[in-house]
């Protein structure tokens, strides 16, 4: 969400460090927080300036009005404050309908002034601007301050000046404190503008001879601009409403949402309920909420939450284990059920979230069939077959009752389920697969029309749409005036201004797609514009819709798409403006831009007059960049989509982005053709079940479009049904509204005024807040009542009332638009046409081996590492195992070269190789080359490279080759007299045997140190005790043919792999056989080269050349004649 409350605490801080200093403000940052674990008798001792103050105490989380409840403790010295919070500390009260405990409170300084001294002022944002209220009079008794404050909007962009505010704000104010008061009040703005607050209220502010003392105060901040205003907010710490407990598994949902690009949220509402949900979609989670308190579950509705946005597996997993966690930590006498529900996905692979919602309900099998818990599961959505296959396959392998629906389902029915109010089928129809590109074989043969350009129905001269009558069901007028006083202009006349005005700056167009409509899109995006391109070679359009790509962070290039069966090139561009310049045709551009540099990229978009509309598909742009972004688009006459938003479709000719998911929904909800329906919503997942609804209700979708869920969109609802009103081959409209704002009431009031007159059927989702005791944030960051005209009851009252076909509940929307379109074709509005099937499109590889329907050899295959996962394995064994078991180096080369887990003196003794091989001087080839080489100017990696070439039989190789030959000669049953005299007959050198500086009288210590460690640890060491006896043979001949390094180490590795219990007989010969063990010499003489190569650089040796007396010339004679 955007707009989050904020603590008086912090709100203050904020206002006293950040402040203009010429503002004043007296009372600067003295306070203390007390909570619980607070020591009261350690006050005076830690803030020494309590027993000199007269003080004030109030309780600091987020409760409205305290005074009027007796929550502020006044002029108190600090003995006073102390019996005061004896009185208060973790006391249960009820604010409302909220219950809380006391837990968290401020002590001040009080302020003595006079009642005159008390103002008000407040400063809240709206679309069109910032709003800032003044009153004369403040504090307890201040009233109804909606009605009687003065008020000055702000404009977007716009400054506050002193003179704005004396003029317009301080008229009832004395004239020694207007100075004052106006440098306060430009100030505040200033701050709230700074530092992206959207809600700022100080009641009382007191002003008195010294200067401005801010009492109380509450706050709320743009969450969103997070990245912007990080240095000068810090950490801030977002208190849950009262009544509600800050629950830790919140915090840690939070925590994954901030460190992934998905949408993740929960709210504990009642952990002891027994209905819980885990729903995907910020609209689809506020409609299944509805639905179970509209059925009666309000009071066991345990939790709110989504998940959407294309969660990873583990993601998912993560958040499905956190919600099976705690609903199975209290039993519940009729057991418990859980909604795993959603809408139809537009993007979202279902199978791969639903991979990690079955890994937890395995891990919590036991308690989940111990708490008696049953699963209802409803989800639409690429592969959304395979993952009901596998949710369904679950319940049967754990005996956890899980029943299962796809798109046949209504989206809420299985609420009534769960609930006991409508039977569970025992056979739920099974849906066409994923892989099945033609239409649906039941597909009603009296809905597409046979043009797939204009209107589905048949054209019409007569407009003779009746409009509907308006209901007497509902509240009372004066019921209703009460709940709409507030919206005043907004609501009558608002719409009729903001109209008025569009025609004095830039004229948006009505018609924003057509089928010769071409885009650039912003951002590398590939499986979206593939879908695009899907798309529009299934509606016949004659050329692909994408005419560029824009991906700053490539050079110019092309990407490679498919159209239909062949492949084609897009261009992509580094710069936007070689894009435009280069495709004058394109009007539309679709922003795949991040939440922090959408805003650049829409505003550089804007600068070009080709453009008429921009979608912008980011979610968490801070508020106040949307709005300017939206005056901009209304100067310009730029239509904006977004933000947050999935797009919008018009069958037949144009889709943004993902809109309406992949080709076997396109089909299925017949959007290759236009229908006689066009419809507006804020979500993304439910405009696609509205393209399921509708298909499945009346001839199919004309235009959709999903406005996004940010409180500001670019476009309102009002918006899209004029043009739809305007556009002759729609004939119903439906609106999709939500809790929050004021939009709906144009809607309204455009009916009444016959200026809307053609049916609209409209339901605003989060009816349910107004039955939940705390205030609840949904999904969306526009998804919150501010009041009681914003909540979606009020407004579907007046929608009701305004003349609007309103259901009783989203269950029952698509039984009224069936019976609207149903009206509308008796009344021959609507003449269905016949359908004409669409072109078949060849599935992507990719996507037709993600479904399992072909298969082929993979090219690599490995055994020893999987980095796939939430984290690195090695041969079987997480990363984080490594390191807690302590490992080292010798576990790690175990688990990737042998697969196995070595005994730890394997390990060590691993370990004591790399050391004893990492080098042996400048003068070895192998460090020779890499020194000359490293001279010569070249890199490091060349370096290394050509001291390692130089590794073999004769430098450095000799560990397989020893470890081979000693073996084979020991497994022979050769004595070692006979193995020497043989190697001596064949003219064979004995690998290992033999060194050019050490001897029996000057030996290794390298060897020495192995040998002492191999003798104490190693099981056995036979062929360890073979080599040496060779090498008492050799040393009587020669003293300097010694079991060197590299021999040792080879024949004490068979050792190793024969008796240390990991590996059979075959399995060690077979590492031998591979040449495992010269992999312990290039690994270890790697180290020695490096440090060669380093020691070069650091030293500023230039090119070597090697010098002539140290070259023997020898000259065939002749030559030299």
């Amino acid at each position: 969400m955007s707009a989050k409350a904020i603590s008086e605490q912090t709100g203050k801080e904020f206002l006293y460090k950040y402040i203009d200093p010429s503002a004043a403000v007296q009372n600067r940052v003295r306070y203390v927080n007390v909570t619980p674990a607070t020591d009261l008798n350690l006050l005076a001792q830690q803030h020494p300036w309590l027993l000199s103050e007269r003080l004030v105490v109030k309780p600091d989380q987020l409760i409205k009005r305290r005074g009027k409840l007796g929550l502020v403790g006044i002029n108190l010295d600090l003995q006073g404050v102390k019996e005061w919070l004896k009185g208060h500390l973790m006391k249960e009260i009820a604010v409302g309908r909220a219950k809380g405990v006391l837990k968290n409170f401020l002590i001040e300084p009080f302020v003595p002034h006079t009642q005159d001294e008390e103002f008000y002022v407040c400063i809240y944002a709206t679309r069109e601007g910032d709003h800032v209220l003044f009153y004369h009079e403040g504090g307890v008794e201040v009233g109804d301050v909606d009605a009687k404050a003065q008020r000055l909007t702000v404009a977007v962009d716009d400054k506050l000046s002193d003179a704005q505010v004396k003029e317009q704000l301080l008229t009832h104010v004395p004239d020694d404190k207007k100075d004052v008061l106006a440098s306060f009040i430009v100030a505040l703005f200033s701050l709230y503008e700074d530092l992206y607050f959207t809600y700022l209220e100080i009641n009382p502010l007191v002003v008195t001879k010294d200067g401005v003392y801010v009492l109380d105060m509450a706050a709320k901040i743009d969450a969103t601009a997070d990245f912007i205003c990080k240095a000068k907010w810090g950490d801030v710490e977002f208190p849950p409403p009262f009544g509600r407990e800050a629950y830790p598994e919140e915090a840690y949902i939070a925590d994954l949402y901030a460190k992934s690009g998905a949408s993740l949220k929960l709210t504990l509402l009642n952990p002891q309920g027994r209905i819980w949900t885990m729903v995907a979609g910020g609209g689809a989670s506020v409609v299944y909420s509805d639905t179970i308190c509209d059925l009666g579950g309000v009071e066991e509705l345990a939790n709110y939450g989504e998940y959407s946005g294309a969660p990873s597996e583990q993601q998912t997993y993560d958040y499905a284990k956190t919600i099976l966690s705690l609903m199975t930590r209290e039993k519940h006498p009729q057991g418990k059920v859980l909604i795993i529900g959603g809408s139809i996905a537009n993007f979202t692979n279902v199978a791969a979230t639903f991979k990690g919602i079955v890994r937890a309900i395995k891990d919590y099998q036991g308690p989940l069939k111990e708490h008696e818990v049953s699963i209802f599961v409803r989800r639409g959505g690429p592969n959304y077959q395979e993952g009901l296959r596998v949710m369904g396959e679950v319940g049967k392998t754990t005996g956890i009752p899980i029943h299962v629906f796809g798109t046949e389902t209504h989206m809420t029915a299985i609420v009534g389920m769960a609930l006991g109010h409508r039977p569970i089928p025992n056979l739920p129809p099974v849906a066409v697969h994923t892989a099945n590109f033609l239409l649906n074989a039941n597909s009603s043969p009296m809905t597409p029309a046979s043009s797939r350009t204009a209107s589905f129905s048949e054209p019409k001269t007569t407009n003779d749409v009746t409009p509907p009558k308006k209901s007497k069901a509902g509240l009372p007028p004066e019921s209703l005036h009460s709940l709409l006083w507030p919206l005043k202009n907004v609501v009558t006349d608002g719409w009729k201004e903001a109209q008025a005005s569009s025609v004095c700056s830039g004229a948006k167009a009505t018609t924003l797609f057509s089928s010769h409509t071409k885009a650039i899109v912003w951002g590398m995006q590939t499986r979206a514009v593939q879908g695009m391109l899907d798309f529009d070679y299934v509606c016949s359009r004659d050329q692909p819709s994408v005419a560029a790509i824009v991906y700053p962070f490539t050079g110019d290039h092309k990407q490679k798409f498919y159209w239909g069966h062949k492949e084609i090139l897009v261009p992509v561009y580094k710069n936007m403006a070689d894009a435009m310049k280069k495709h004058p045709e394109v009007d539309v551009m679709i922003s795949f831009a991040s939440l922090r540099s959408a805003y650049d990229s829409t505003l550089e978009a804007m600068q070009y007059p080709q453009v008429h509309t921009i979608a912008i598909i980011a979610e968490g742009i801070p508020e106040a960049q949307t709005r300017k972004l939206i005056k901009i688009a209304d100067e310009k006459g730029v239509t904006i989509i977004g933000p947050a938003t999935v797009g919008g479709i018009k069958p037949g000719c144009f889709k943004i982005g993902n809109t309406g998911g992949m080709l076997d929904n396109i089909l299925a909800s017949k959007l290759y053709r236009p229908g006689s329906v066009a419809y507006v919503s804020r979500s993304g997942g439910m405009s696609n079940e509205l393209n399921n609804i509708i298909s499945r209700t009346t001839d199919g979708v004309y235009e959709g479009v999903a406005i996004g869920g940010d409180r500001y969109p670019g476009t309102t609802f009002m918006d899209h049904v004029l043009r739809y009103q305007e556009t002759p081959g729609i004939k119903m409209i439906v609106v999709l509204g939500e809790i929050g704002g004021t939009d709906e009431y144009q809607i309204c009031q455009g009916i009444k005024d016959n200026v809307i007159t053609k049916p609209v059927v409209c339901w605003c989702i989060g009816t349910c807040a107004t039955m939940f005791a705390s205030e609840v944030q949904f999904g969306h960051a526009g998804a919150c009542a501010h009041q009681a005209s914003e909540t979606a009851m009020a407004k579907n009252q007046a929608l009701r009332d305004a003349g609007a076909y309103v259901p009783k509940s989203f269950d029952e929307l698509g039984d009224v638009i069936k019976s609207v379109y149903d009206d509308l074709v008796a009344k021959g509005t609507i003449v269905p046409a016949q359908e004409v099937p669409p072109p078949t499109v060849p599935m992507d590889y990719s996507w037709a081996r993600e479904l399992g329907l072909i298969r082929k050899p993979a090219s690599f295959m490995t055994s020893i590492c999987d980095e796939r996962g939430q984290e690195l394995i090695y041969a079987g064994m997480a990363i984080t195992e490594v390191f807690k078991e302590e490992m080292g180096i010798g576990g790690v080369l175990g688990l990737l070269w042998f697969q196995r887990r070595l005994p730890r003196y394997a390990c060590q003794f691993i370990e004591m190789c790399l050391m004893v091989t990492a080098d042996h001087g400048p003068a070895v080839s192998g460090a020779h080359n890499t020194i000359v080489c490293a001279r010569a100017g070249k890199d490091l990696i060349s370096s290394l490279t050509s001291g390692l070439l130089t590794i073999g039989d004769r430098f450095g190789g000799a560990l397989d080759a020893a470890a081979k030959q000693f073996s084979k000669a020991f497994d022979s049953g050769m004595l070692p007299m006979e193995f020497v005299n043989k190697m001596k007959k064949d003219g064979k050198l004995i690998m290992g045997i033999g060194h050019r500086v050490k001897s029996i009288n000057n030996p290794d210590m390298r060897v020495q140190i192995l040998k002492d460690f191999v003798k104490q640890h190693f099981p056995s060491t036979q062929l360890l005790d073979y080599a040496l006896e060779v090498e008492k043979i050799t040393t009587s001949k020669k003293p300097n043919l010694i079991l060197n390094v590299d021999g040792f180490i080879g024949v004490s590795f068979v050792d190793l792999l024969r008796t240390c219990g990991g590996f059979t007989r075959d399995e060690a010969d077979e590492f031998v056989e591979i040449g495992a063990l010269n992999g312990i010499f290039v690994l270890g003489r790697s180290m020695g080269f490096i440090g060669h190569y380093l020691d070069q650089k650091r030293l500023k040796q230039g090119l070597y050349r090697h010098p002539w007396d140290d070259i023997s010339y020898v000259l065939p004679e002749h030559m030299s004649m």
